[in-house]
């Protein structure tokens, strides 16, 4: 049986709770929903990579990417992901910026998705994402 691993890349901040960014156990990796939060600094609180949905979309996909690869899994790993939005009106533009960031990773089969519109968010964060990866 194999041992249920804790992922924490050096770019996130220690979890406020009993919880994990993410979790590996044997080949399957789970990625905790990831904000939008620029790389962790010592002493500082967690800071929004901006206020716009583009900004905090790519520094969620690289927290997300950073617990990947932490975990030793790449996109093309990635079974399924979910996005959830803090406004239904960020719909369109979520999918462009999806769209975009995936075809620059040239993956071999996009994963499974789905976005939901969720308001429990932290103030000022516009997006959550987490994925489930599954390694060879």
């Amino acid at each position: 049986m194999s041992e249920k691993t804790a992922l924490t890349p050096a770019t996130h901040t220690t979890p406020p709770a009993k919880f994990s960014h993410g979790v590996k156990k044997g080949n399957l990796l789970q990625v905790a929903g990831q904000v939008g939060f620029l790389p962790a600094v010592a002493g500082q609180p967690p800071t929004p990579a901006g206020p716009t949905l583009r900004e905090q979309t790519l520094q969620t996909f690289a927290n997300v990417r950073a617990i990947l690869e932490e975990g030793g899994a790449t996109w093309d790993d990635v079974m399924m992901m979910r996005v959830y939005l803090t406004d239904v009106d960020h719909f369109a533009e979520m999918n462009e910026i999806y769209n975009a960031y995936f075809e620059e990773q040239q993956l071999t089969a996009p994963p499974a998705a789905r976005t939901t519109v969720y308001v429990g968010l932290p103030k000022g964060l516009l997006i959550e994402i987490d994925a489930l990866a599954v390694l060879s």
